[in-house]
């Protein structure tokens, strides 16, 4: 039997946490996710059931007589009883609450904002489907977002953190002793990063298969579930090489031997110790900033943007499935581009 690819893995993990999740939500939730698996991620639906869990929680914890019987027994009609004013209710209450095992929980203005999404989403789909009279999660208004600047390396801060990889110099006592095992793979891995602006899960998905020197391309798992090709400079290029003549002395675990990055217990390397290698080498070199792999995706985009003046290129390339996500993180960059055009035009001789 042919061994499941990363991402199936990742697929099937999902599933089976979903299920688990369902356990804990009314029974007629099932019929929303079903419904939306055509069109959404396992990852998707994931989030879609811890909000709903939260949701019901909250129903529970301050309207206990909202519905006769346990909260798996709840009808879809439930969601007609519920007020607009009790739905505002939810989102001031997200700001702060405790869970169900006593764990606090706080939301800022992004968390707040993908939670209302959901409750719009899971209204929309029974009112469509005429389970509800009434959309009320529609008439909510979506929590006022505050636009942060993008955090993105300099041109020096980016080669100071190739540097660092390199040499070391900056890690601690402990963190040396691991340096010279896994500092061609994490040069690898951060060059991948900053040189093609893949995304983290991307990164770690990738297979030795996937790649191909002749045409310096790579197959690459889009978030979405989409096969694209993506292609790297020599940069690039040279670390991936440089990294594979090392592991070819490397003998993987049973499951990870297509897996392009390994960790040191020789099986395919998680995102979060990528995100961990990232921030260690990062945080001496910039320790104003918190830089994340994300934030090297969006450096990555920042200077694809300065090079070619093409969002459309730059939405491409990243992912995004509208420009519009392009152009709101890069607007400043291009209110930028419309200052420089000021003087460039001279009308009469000085």
């Amino acid at each position: 039997m042919q061994q499941p690819t990363y991402n199936e893995q990742i697929t099937m993990k999902n599933e089976i946490k979903l299920r688990e999740l369902c356990v804990e939500l009314p029974d007629f939730c099932k019929e929303f996710f079903r419904g939306i698996e055509p069109t959404t991620s396992s990852r998707t639906r994931i989030a879609y059931a811890y909000d709903l869990k939260i949701f019901f929680h909250f129903l529970q914890e301050k309207y206990p007589s909202i519905e006769e019987g346990s909260l798996k027994t709840w009808p879809v009609t439930v969601l007609d009883k519920v007020t607009l004013t009790q739905l505002e209710e939810y989102l001031d209450y997200l700001k702060l609450y405790e869970d169900a095992d006593n764990k606090v929980h706080t939301n800022e203005e992004r968390g707040r904002m993908r939670k209302t999404a959901s409750m719009r989403t899971f209204y929309k789909f029974f009112y469509r489907k005429q389970a509800i009279k009434n959309n009320t999660a529609s008439l909510l208004n979506l929590p006022k977002k505050h636009e942060h600047a993008i955090t993105r390396l300099e041109i020096d801060e980016i080669a100071k953190l190739l540097d660092a990889v390199e040499d070391g110099e900056n890690l601690t006592t402990s963190q040396k002793k691991y340096h010279n095992k896994t500092k061609v793979r994490d040069l690898a891995i951060l060059t991948l990063l900053l040189g093609t602006g893949i995304r983290v899960s991307e990164c770690v998905g990738l297979d030795i298969s996937n790649l191909d020197f002749e045409t310096n391309g790579m197959k690459i798992h889009r978030k979405g579930g989409a096969e694209v090709i993506l292609y790297f400079g020599e940069e690039v290029r040279k670390a991936l090489i440089d990294y594979l003549d090392e592991r070819e002395n490397i003998i993987p675990k049973e499951g990870s031997e297509d897996a392009l990055f390994l960790s040191m217990q020789k099986r395919r390397i998680s995102v979060r110790a990528v995100e961990n290698l990232v921030k260690k080498y990062a945080r001496p070199v910039t320790p104003l900033k918190t830089i994340t792999p994300h934030k090297l995706r969006s450096t990555y985009g920042t200077q694809l943007y300065q090079e070619t003046g093409d969002i459309y290129l730059v939405a491409d390339v990243l992912g995004h499935k509208d420009v519009n996500t392009t152009r709101k993180h890069y607007a400043a960059m291009e209110d930028q581009r419309r200052r420089m055009a000021a003087g460039k035009i001279q009308l009469r001789e000085k």
